[in-house]
Order: structure tokens, then sequence, then C-alpha cells
């Protein structure tokens, strides 16, 4: 600090610390936008431009049994007199207080319009009107009798209230939300019920504790309805004054004759109903969300209804989980019970919130009581002053005609009848009127009605005990003249709710084209036929395009879809959409975020275990042996599984164990049988090593696990047989085996895998034919033989797969009947 000096006019310069001097401005100015702006006070629940623009309509005489008036008037009375900060904040205040959708309970009646749901603002000032709603005027009850204390306006030309009585409990019925410097509040609006419930409760029992006031007060209840999901963000914010509570729109399902749709009729508090809508058209674009065919909003007067319309064959309340999962239609509301108690700011659980009103509301009450006292008092001493008068009549008007002036007359009345000033002046000013004997039993029976209320004022304020009675006794009637129903059901937290859980677990048929095109299709679509049927249309496919592989699934199985590269990809069987025999499916790529490469192999997994494996095979013989759990993490665009060699690719994948027997078939008939533990072990990415040796021009088509009662072999034109495992001697890895079956007259080896005698098969043609068939009636050959026609081709046609469908053997079911409880889990797939 230098010395003190002196600027060229003689003023002083006062040396400052500039880092005092910016903590100190800075303080003071985040104490002002706390205080002054952002946070509610406990008592009323208001900001200062709230309690300033309804104090200014209470003085206005704009009150609900008035004529509504200009809200640009309204707004200037406030700007001039109390609150010079711009006449659009205060205007926004006023145009929110009148929205039944922002404030639970409404402080102003708006005429006009004051904005909707949809986030339209409201018309300009000078177009709108609004007038006091009767819960305001409750707010403002009283303000007259000296119950709040008064301060200074801005200029100091005129007295506000620094609050107001509140005879409604605002801040819990209305909440408030607000930004200030360094911290923030966030509460949310509650039934006003069941707030005066809670309130003459905590009268009743002081000791009560937050439990039992969430019997009487369960919750938020929010003005634009919803539901709560669960309790424990409720539990938090009522006992740490801080909470995150889980708010769910409400919508309802129904099931047309032709599409599902989804009717919403509640959305959560604050969600802006036409942003939403354009959340949804614009998650079904980007498709993040499925199976929405068309939006509509028929939103009236009446109330919210947002029309959702489904495609065929989608299920709704996966749709409807997607909707609460992506867009607003669920939104956590964070619960901050910050307010300012005794000018400063701090975080309230509940009760301490109501003990708050209380302490307002008693001393309100107190004061309001000992104002209407005193002025019972004073009229009482008026009129003991005027009875004095009528009794000694004749001589009080003697007196003042005597008297030259009016200051004589009242120092003659209370020198000669015991009168003070005010009883004497009181009587002069008395009319004549009030001589008749009828008038003066008015004056008695007046004083004696004020001495009975004298009584009970006294009475009242005498102890904290008939206080609270009062406090109790208007809370009581508040809530029977404004309360309502709740608007909010509260109910358990779901969770995040699981696509299964919605969805039925069955069995399904599953195809894939060579195009990749997918569907997914009910197993009793195909009735069973007798071995060397036509089948019927599983799928209508364009020229260039054909089915190439089929299986059945469990709709919650995972499946994991291994392209030629080596990738893998995951895939909810519920995923795929379920289609018609006729209709061809829907396009892989727009379930999976495929590079330019198509899916060769899939496997359906209901779970990766410990001590299971992949066994992948490619199409040049090599074998690789990988642990499940290493593709346990979905990716959304895939992992690399296994390394390949140039111009080699992905043919076939089995769900193995460690050990086993294992069948390979090569697509000219020949078949290698090895043990399982020959292959080592290795990590996703690996090269493999050699399954079979391959004759020229012969390539692997497809691997199966040595686990049933026979070896079933289908080729491309409908030949097939069943062959003993005992006729397949085990060889070493890397060999070229023995053969399994002639290829020349019968086509070429389109499938090989294990079957059981109980088993069904459902076979699939180029060109879509399917035909369901049971493994019985297929004829055991030895190997080396051509088998027999299972399946009659038109021609140009050829058989591309078949799906194996286990049957249980205590089951009793008929060939069209075929309970999903009784298929397995095993799914196969064929290339």
């Amino acid at each position: 600090m230098t010395s003190e000096q002196t600027d060229s006019e003689g003023r002083r310069i006062l040396p400052v610390n500039i880092e005092e001097e910016m903590k100190s401005s800075y303080l003071d100015y985040a104490m002002s936008v706390i205080i002054g702006r952002a946070i509610p006070d406990i008592r009323d629940g208001l900001k200062p431009v709230h309690r300033r623009t309804l104090y200014a309509m209470g003085e206005m005489g704009n009150t609900h049994d008035k004529p509504y008036k200009k809200c640009a008037r309204i707004v200037g009375e406030v700007m001039g007199k109390y609150h010079p900060h711009g006449d659009a904040s205060i205007y926004d205040t006023l145009v929110k207080m009148a929205q039944p959708f922002s404030y639970r309970q409404t402080l102003v009646e708006g005429q006009g319009n004051f904005g909707s749901i949809d986030g339209d603002s409201a018309a300009a000032m000078r177009y709108t009107e609004a007038r006091l709603d009767p819960v305001a005027e409750a707010i403002l009850e009283d303000i007259g009798k000296d119950t709040v204390d008064f301060g200074p306006n801005f200029d100091e030309s005129l007295k506000e209230p620094l609050v107001l009585p509140a005879k409604i409990p605002n801040i819990l019925v209305n909440g408030s939300e607000g930004i200030a410097v360094g911290m923030a509040t966030k509460m949310p609006p509650h039934n006003l019920l069941e707030v005066c419930n809670a309130i003459c409760a905590t009268i009743d029992n002081p000791d009560i504790t937050i439990s039992e006031l969430a019997q009487h007060m369960p919750g938020p209840d929010f003005p634009t309805g919803g539901v709560i999901l669960g309790k424990s963000g409720i539990a938090s914010a009522f006992t740490k004054g801080r909470g995150k509570i889980k708010v769910r729109g409400v919508a309802e399902i129904i099931e047309g004759d032709k599409k599902p749709s989804i009717i919403i009729s509640e959305i959560p508090y604050q969600v802006n109903k036409a942003r939403l809508i354009e959340q949804i058209a614009d998650l079904v674009k980007d498709k993040r969300i499925d199976g929405i065919s068309d939006i509509r909003d028929e939103s009236d007067k009446d109330g919210i209804r947002v029309v959702i319309e489904l495609k065929r064959g989608i299920v709704p309340e996966v749709v409807l989980n997607q909707l609460y999962k992506h867009t607003p239609m669920e939104i956590t509301f964070g619960v901050i019970n910050l307010a300012i108690v005794d000018n400063q700011p701090k975080v309230l659980n509940l009760k301490e919130i109501i003990s708050e009103f209380l302490r307002h509301r008693k001393n309100v009450i107190f004061r309001r009581t000992k104002f209407d006292l005193k002025k019972a008092e004073d009229r009482l001493h008026i009129l003991k002053g005027l009875l004095v008068a009528l009794d000694n009549i004749d001589a009080v008007i003697a007196t003042i005609r005597g008297s030259s002036t009016t200051e004589e007359a009242a120092e003659k009345l209370v020198a000669n009848f015991g009168l003070d000033g005010i009883q004497a002046d009181a009587i002069l000013k008395m009319q004549l009127r009030r001589l008749a004997a009828l008038e003066h039993q008015k004056i008695v029976d007046e004083r004696d009605s004020i001495l009975k209320d004298i009584e009970r004022l006294r009475l009242l304020i005498s102890d904290d005990e008939h206080i609270f009675a009062e406090v109790k006794r208007e809370t009581v009637e508040v809530g029977e003249k404004f309360g309502n129903e709740r608007r909010t059901k509260i109910t358990h937290d779901f969770g995040e709710i699981n696509k299964e859980d919605l969805i039925e677990n069955k069995q399904v048929l599953v195809s894939l084209t060579s195009e990749n095109y997918i569907k997914s299709m009910p197993l009793d679509t195909y009735k069973g036929q007798r071995r060397g049927g036509r089948g019927i249309i599983g799928m209508a496919t364009k020229d260039e395009d054909f089915v190439k592989s089929v299986f059945v699934a469990s709709t919650h199985d995972y499946l994991l879809c291994f392209t030629c590269s080596g990738r893998a990809y995951w895939l909810k069987v519920y995923d795929i959409p379920e289609a018609t025999r006729q209709s061809k499916g829907k396009a892989i790529v727009n379930l999976l975020n495929l590079n330019d490469e198509t899916v060769t192999a899939v496997i359906p997994v209901s779970e990766f275990s410990e001590g299971k494996y992949f066994l992948f095979a490619t199409r040049q013989g090599m074998v690789v042996k990988i642990p499940q759990v290493e593709f346990s993490r979905p990716r959304q665009n895939g992992i690399n599984a296994i390394t390949l060699r140039e111009e080699d690719e992905l043919v076939d994948v089995k769900d193995v164990a460690e050990t086993g027997e294992l069948v390979i078939t090569t697509r000219h008939g020949q078949s290698l049988r090895f043990n399982l533990v020959t292959i080592p072990l290795r990590h996703r990415n690996a090269l493999g090593v050699k399954g079979i040796k391959l004759r020229f021009m012969d390539v692997l088509q497809d691997i199966t696990v040595v686990e049933k009662d026979h070896l079933f072999t289908l080729t491309e034109k409908g030949y097939g047989k069943r062959t003993e495992f005992d006729e397949f001697m085990g060889h070493g890895r890397a060999t070229m085996g023995v053969r399994n079956i002639q290829v020349d007259a019968s086509g070429v080896v389109v499938s090989s895998k294990a079957v059981n005698d109980s088993d069904e098969v459902i076979l699939m043609s180029k060109s879509g034919i399917v035909m369901r068939t049971k493994v019985s009636e297929i004829s055991i050959q030895k190997r080396g033989t051509r088998g027999v026609r299972i399946m009659k081709l038109d021609k140009g046609d050829s058989v591309v797969g078949f799906a194996i469908l286990e049957i249980s053997d205590d089951a009793g079911e008929t060939e069209e009947q075929v309970p999903d409880k009784e298929i397995s889990d095993d799914i196969y797939y064929s290339d």
C-alpha cells in the first residue's frame, strides 16, 4: 500500500488490492444473484420477479372476480414500480405462471395465446390479458395486515413485500427451478391436497419421520402426469434434499385389425411434445428404431394424443421400449431442494421444508392476529366513547352547542365525560341518525361482538398450540378448496427393460439368401410331408437371388453372424422381422454394419460359456478352435474372428466342446472323421491348421460333431441318406478321409449333419420351396451309395440346405403340431 494520493481535482485516491476487490465484488454479485434473482424463498416459494408480479397485480385489483387486464399494462406496472430488469423477464414469468403444463397450480389466469406444450411462445404482451388465479389470491391473502416485512423498492419511492403470507405451501406445490452462481435449484411440484395432509400430520406430530410423511405425500405430482418409476429417487430427495427421479410418459398399445399402434397420452414434465415427435422421426430415419410406419399428432384442447402406427409383424412392446430408451418419453428429473432460508441458501429435506413453512405461517398468523387485535381494541375504545355519549346525549349536545370551535368542543368532552381525544373526535363525527334507539342497539351489539373477537384473538396468541391449530384449520380449508386428484402415478422401477422380457421365447425358422436377405417364420408355417414330397413356397426371391441358409433358433438367442472375410457380428433373433412364407425378408445390411462382405455362417447362441468353443472351417479345408467367451462382448461394428489365407473364405462355424469327434464333408462327397483334441486351441485372429486334405477342384462343404444316431447327407438334386457313424473310421487330421456319397447323378453335397431318428428336417430349395419331413422316413444306407430322393424339384431348381428340428419322444404330438417347449435349442445351418 502507498500513501494517500489525490487526483488533479483534489479527490482522494485510495489504493486497493485488486485480488481483494475482485473477491469482494464477485461475492457481492453472487449473493445478489442467489438471493435476489435465481433461488426461491423457502417461505412463499417465490423468486423476486414472481413475488413482485403477483403483488403488483394484487395492488392493481387484478383479481379473479374482475375483468382481465392487458399483460402489457401488468408488465409496465411491475417494471416501473418494482422490477427494473426488462419487460421480457417479467412477461415470461407471467406467461409461465399461467401455463397449466408448467405449474401444478397456476397462479395466473390467462386469456389469449400463452404458448403450448409444443414449445410455441406466447403472443406479444399487447395481445394477451391476465388476472390473478384464486390460488394466487390465497398467497397474497392478509398482506395488508402487517403479516410480512416490507422494504424499499429499487428507487426507494415505494415499499414492496420481502415475502408473501403464502397461505398455499407454494414451494412444494409448484416447485421451482433456477441457476445461480455456483449452485442451482430444481424442486418438483407436488399434489396440493397431499401436501396439506402432510402439513397437518406434522402439526399433529412434530416428531413425525420422513417415512411417515411419505404416507401422506408419496412423491411429486407433475402437471403433465406421467409415471414415476420406483421410490428410491423420491426417498433420496425427501431425506437428503437431492435425488434422481425417473419419469416416464404414458402410452397404450392398440392391437388393430391389421397393424398395431402406440397411443401416447401423457409425456414427462417439461418435455417439448413437438420436439419429442421430431426425435422419434429422426430415430426412425436413422434406423435406430425399426417398425414405425407413421406418426401423427392428434392432440387437442382435451389432451395429448400422439399416434404411432407400426408395421405388420412388429412387436409393439419392443418399439415402446425403444421409445423409452432413446427419447424423452423417459427422463430423469434431478431434484435439488435448494432454497433461501434466513437469507442463506440451504438444501433441505422434506421435513425441513414443511417446518420452515409452518414457522412462516405461525409468524404470519401471529402478526395478523396482533393486527386484528389492535384494530378490534381500537374499535372497542371508540364504541365505549360513543356509548358514553349516547348515555349522556343531552349534556353532550349542550356541550357541543356551547363550544365555539370543534377543538373547544373536543376539550370539553374530554374534561366533562372522562373521554380521550380519539373518543371525543369520534363523537364529534357521529351522525345524527346514530341517536335513534335502533342505532344505539347496533353499537351495543357491535361492542359485544368485538369483545368476543378480542377474547378469541387474545386466546389465539396466548400459546403456539392455538396458533398451529389455526394453521391446520386454514391448511385443511386450502386443501378442500383447491386440491384435486393426483395426476402422476408412482410404480415400481422396471429398470432398463430388456426386449427379451417383452417377447415370447419361441422357436422360429430363419432363412438367409445369397443376397443376404434374412427373415424369421413360425415353425408351424410348414406342415410335415412324406419323403419325396414337393414342399411349399417358403420365400419369394429375385432371379439372381436364392436361399442359401436355413436354421431353427430361439427368439431370445444371440445370432453370431460370421462373414466370408472372417469377421463376427451380433444380432438378436427377435430383431429379425417375422415375415410370411412368400416375402423375401429384410436385407441383413439394415441389421448389421457389414463392410462389403456377405454372411456365410450363422450360429445361434443362448449364452457364452466357459469350456465351450467355436470351430471355424474355411473353403480350403482349414480349421480353427476359439473359446466362445472371446465373442461375448458385442460391438456394433463387429470384430475379427479368424485370419484367412489369400483367396480363402469362411464356410462354416460350429458350437463344440473341448473333446469329441468331428466329421468334415467336402462338396464332392468325401468325409473325414477325427478327434477335436487334435485341433490346437487358438485366440481370435488365428490362422488355424489344416483340417482335411482336398482333392483337385474339391472344397470343404460342411462340418458336424459326432453326437447323434446318424450322419444325414443331402445333395443339391434332392437326394439324401442316413449313414451310421461307424461307417467312417477315424483318420488323422489333414488326411483325405473316405467316400460318403455318390455325387455324379445326384449332384454335389450341400450339407451333412448329425441327426436322431426322432428328428424332423426342413429342406429349402434355391427357388424358395420349403419341405418338412421326418428323419425316420429317410432310409439308412452304407457310405458310398447315392441315397434316395427326398424332395422333388422343378427343372432348374436345386436344394440349398436343411435345418434340423428336434422332437421330444414323449411329446405325443401329431405331424402338424409341435409345441415350442419340446423344441431343442440346438440349431443347425447349411450353406
